[in-house]
């Protein structure tokens, strides 16, 4: 399953960050979920990864997403943005045709 998902460098070096103080295994599991605009990106620690999950590693970094998000990220990058109004993941998505000015919640 390939749908051109990456992640950043900032965001690698910060979710290893945080992974190192989490049990080994430990991974982020990125989703979308409905609420907000038309759809939210929920960001968990997993310590399990389901056999149709997409894998995404990158310097020490291990992100899950399921299949069912895969659709609706395609294309997308996850980045770190630390800026005035507070650190935070942010998912750079291409077919977001809406977003808040909170930054998470986006319309397809």
């Amino acid at each position: 399953m390939s749908a051109n998902i990456t992640v950043s460098e900032r965001a690698a070096r910060r979710i290893g960050e945080i992974l190192k103080g989490e049990p080994n295994g430990t991974m982020l599991r990125v989703s979308v979920e409905g609420g907000g605009c038309s759809g939210f990106h929920k960001f968990d620690m997993e310590h399990s990864r389901a056999s149709d999950d997409l894998v995404i590693s990158r310097d020490g970094a291990v992100v899950l997403i399921d299949p069912v998000s895969v659709n609706y990220m395609a294309g997308s990058e996850i980045d770190f943005v630390d800026a005035l109004i507070g650190a935070s993941f942010k998912v750079n998505n291409p077919q977001a045709k809406a977003s808040c000015g909170c930054g998470t919640s986006f319309a397809l």
